[in-house]
């Protein structure tokens, strides 16, 4: 019996044996699969690391003609590199006629008409030629004087190409008829930012007799000295036409030339009021 039991446990050990062999084999071959693959993992690291380095120099050391996008471009894109457009070609683009002041009012014909009062009958007389060659030549305006009613009478014609020439032409007679000078009213046909203003002497105060009187004389000074001062130095025109005072020139030269008016009619002494003056056309003529 003994010797029974002892045999048992020996071919229990000889039978184990080949069980551990193939065991430590396959321990093994699983280390040698993970030295591999170790290996290359360390060789494909090692590779994009090279791949990175050399990119980094793609600067200089690529050839841009070899290189190949992936970026799939449209076709209008490829044939706008293929061919280069043309940017001086007008041909699409439409061209449209300039419409005439008869046109644009849906061929109706504009008419103006400007008073002319009895004290300035004369002037227009003799300065008609010089008022009609502006109006005619460079507005294109058809103009007559009707002597019954003794008015400038202004109409638009197929010539006429300018659609604000109408106004700027009623603007003109208008600021010859309250006593401008033809040479300082064609300014209004020229410029854009000029303008007339008027206004009465009893709009600033309310005076009476002797003293209206006084402060007319103060405006318009010793045969006009004031009123020449106050136009150069404001680049404004002035007329004095009993109480009404009218000016003509732009929105700030305007300002400075009212201002200096009214302190005059409100009695202020010549002397500061030309010194008030003169600083202040001088800080605009340095702003502008």
């Amino acid at each position: 019996f003994f010797f029974f039991r002892s045999t048992t446990t020996t071919t229990t050990t000889t039978t184990m044996a080949p069980v551990q062999d193939e065991t430590m084999t396959m321990m093994m071959m699983e280390e040698d699969d993970d030295t591999n693959i170790d290996s290359n993992t360390t060789t494909a690291t090692t590779t994009t690391a090279t791949t990175s380095l050399n990119l980094s120099n793609a600067a200089t050391t690529i050839d841009p003609s070899v290189v190949s996008s992936r970026i799939l471009q449209s076709p209008s894109l490829q044939k706008t590199e293929d061919e280069p457009m043309d940017n001086n070609d007008d041909s699409q683009q439409p061209t449209f006629r300039k419409l005439t002041a008869l046109s644009a009012n849906h061929n109706q014909v504009e008419y103006r008409r400007v008073r002319c009062p009895p004290h300035r009958y004369t002037p227009l007389r003799e300065h008609w030629e010089q008022i009609l060659t502006p109006l005619v030549e460079y507005l294109k305006l058809q103009v007559r004087f009707n002597t019954k009613t003794r008015s400038i009478e202004m109409k638009t014609s197929q010539h006429t190409l300018d659609t604000g020439a109408l106004q700027k032409g009623a603007d003109f007679c208008s600021a010859f008829m309250l006593g401008f000078e033809v040479q300082d009213a064609v300014a209004l046909l020229r410029l854009d930012d000029l303008y007339v203003e008027s206004f009465q002497v009893t709009d600033v105060k309310m005076l009476n007799g002797d003293h209206l009187s006084r402060a007319i004389g103060r405006v318009a000074g010793q045969d006009g000295k004031t009123r020449f001062a106050i136009e150069n130095a404001t680049r404004t025109r002035i007329v004095v036409a009993d109480q009404r005072i009218h000016l003509l020139g732009s929105f700030a030269n305007l300002r400075v030339a009212r201002n200096a008016i009214c302190d005059l009619i409100l009695g202020a002494p010549p002397g500061k009021v030309y010194n008030s003056m003169r600083s202040v056309a001088k800080r605009m003529s340095e702003r502008y």
